[in-house]
């Protein structure tokens, strides 16, 4: 397909798709000009709210519930917690509690709230062994009201970073536990955040007012509703007629929203468009343990990447909403700030590569051979996006150009991540964990089985890579780390089993005369709470 034809089909498929807003929740009323009422547009429920679970809207969760300690762009800072020490061994964290703050139900913050929220999470291991934060926490100590000790069977450093996240280590008022845990369910959703949960009708909106005895002041915006609409039309029309004057995509990006729609909702100038730092990186995964395949040749690997016109793919296939990637991670990712060589779109570099590493044309079927096999493999894609297939489709275009026949599959993406487990692919679509589980998330996946074993395990080094990233996980010295990463990522970045494409962020289409809108170090959450109109 052309460069056109596919540019074309990008464009129709956007203006089918227009603004979804992957969030969550809203009332059946219209939006109005108060000042102090924000509605946005979501295309799921916001579901069970309960953090210690995984099914609940995340963007919701991060108004009402809080961890004791904030991941920003300047490090880690206090949330909850006032200050906090660890030991010399890395195992163990003091961590000192703010004072007089109180669930949204009136109970009392303290010592003994963290450990029974902490030890509710942990008594349902199994569900959170994905964090491995979770692995390693041995006991609760609540010291006094204000003091409470978490002790490791072994140091990790991320600990302050997962405890950073939306979920699940942040608290819920201990009167909305059942039986004194959270895993089967909870009676309330009462947090110490922003925002309390104060009307929720399923499937049609959800109500989020002011918490009034916030320690932080009381928010200006006093109430935010999420409705729940149809992505596409359904939602664009919304924000034209005022009935929603917010909306906003997480880390999936060009996936989420229509970008010519708003551009129209922009250049009608009564909206503006934010977007954010990168949050994640969209790729595509080589499958370096499969012998059998030409995907195990690192010569074709770095074909593939000088092959790929990533300038074309950001720029018109997903016009413009993300940004083109040369590395697994973006530089604003923590200790992803490398000097790597960058590979650029090059078919000439691509085919004399190729011809270098024995690989020659001239077969008379245009695939290049060596040793009697054609250069022929499979890359898979998520039947669900249709801007992977049509980058798939781009992509097969462009390799054919250096002798390489690329099959494309398209299927559900449990199937994708069937093929992953199994290593039963040469090449998948795919993307990094993203902010705020990287690096540490990604990395740690190298070594797992049903994540990104089959990517690595089959370069020259990789019992050294993967001691690399045990290590790195266990150091409590800051400048190991960086060198450990730095080393980490320049290996995988010269075995070219991660093919960068793009950088995800999250857009953010508002009111001109809203003000205060920011992100935070996660793809997952908006801070509501800064927010403003003029």
């Amino acid at each position: 397909m052309s460069t056109k034809k596919l540019k074309l089909a990008a464009q129709l498929l956007l203006a089918l798709s227009v603004l979804l807003a992957c969030s969550e929740e809203n009332s059946d009323t219209d939006s109005s000009d108060n000042p102090e009422e924000l509605v946005y547009a979501t295309s799921k429920d916001i579901n069970d709210m309960n953090p210690h679970l995984y099914t609940g809207s995340m963007p919701a969760q991060g108004k009402i519930y809080e961890s004791l300690v904030e991941n920003t762009k300047d490090g880690i800072k206090p949330l909850l917690a006032e200050s906090w020490e660890v030991s010399d061994d890395g195992k163990v964290y003091t961590f000192h509690l703010k004072r007089d703050v109180k669930f949204h139900d009136g109970e009392p913050f303290n010592a003994e709230a963290v450990k029974q929220n902490i030890e509710a999470v942990q008594n349902n291991a199994e569900k959170h062994s994905w964090i491995k934060l979770s692995t390693k926490i041995e006991k609760v100590n609540a010291v006094d009201e204000h003091t409470v000790e978490l002790v490791l069977s072994e140091a990790y450093y991320p600990t302050l970073i997962e405890l950073s996240m939306t979920r699940p280590f942040v608290f819920l008022s201990p009167k909305d536990f059942k039986d004194g845990e959270t895993k089967d369910g909870v009676t309330g959703y009462n947090g110490t955040g922003p925002y309390v949960l104060t009307e929720h009708k399923t499937d049609e909106y959800a109500v989020f007012e002011a918490n009034e005895n916030y320690r932080e002041g009381t928010p200006e915006i006093k109430k935010i509703t999420s409705k729940v609409l149809p992505a596409g039309e359904t939602t664009f029309l919304a924000l034209q007629k005022g009935e929603v004057d917010f909306v906003f995509t997480d880390d999936r990006g060009a996936d989420s929203l229509d970008v010519e729609a708003m551009t129209q909702l922009v250049d009608s100038g009564d909206y503006q468009l934010v977007r954010s730092d990168p949050v994640n990186t969209k790729m595509i995964v080589a499958n370096s343990s499969k012998t059998d395949s030409p995907v195990s040749d690192t010569a074709i690997r770095e074909a593939i990447w000088h092959a790929i016109d990533r300038k074309t793919i950001t720029e018109e296939l997903l016009s413009g909403a993300e940004s083109e990637a040369h590395t697994l991670f973006s530089p604003n990712v923590e200790y992803a700030d490398v000097e790597l060589e960058k590979r650029g779109y090059d078919l000439e570099k691509a085919k004399e590569i190729l011809e270098e590493a024995g690989w020659k044309s001239g077969n008379g079927t245009g695939n290049r051979t060596k040793d009697g096999q054609e250069l022929t493999m499979n890359l898979y894609y998520d039947s669900n996006s249709p801007f992977q297939k049509i980058q798939a489709e781009f992509i097969q275009a462009s390799v054919k150009e250096i002798g390489l026949q690329l099959e494309i599959i398209g299927e559900e993406s449990t199937s994708i991540a069937n093929r992953r487990a199994t290593g039963e692919y040469d090449l998948l679509f795919n993307q990094t964990w993203g902010l705020a589980y990287d690096p540490q998330s990604t990395i740690s996946a190298f070594t797992s089985d049903s994540s990104y074993y089959h990517t690595t395990s089959g370069i020259s080094n990789s019992d050294e890579l993967y001691r690399k990233v045990e290590e790195v996980m266990v150091s409590t010295d800051e400048k190991t780390r960086k060198s450990l990463y730095a080393d980490i990522l320049t290996t995988v970045h010269e075995e070219a089993v991660f093919i960068p494409i793009s950088n995800g962020s999250v857009t953010v289409v508002a009111p001109d005369n809203l003000t205060g809108i920011s992100f935070k170090q996660t793809q997952f959450e908006l801070p509501f709470e800064q927010m403003s109109f003029e």
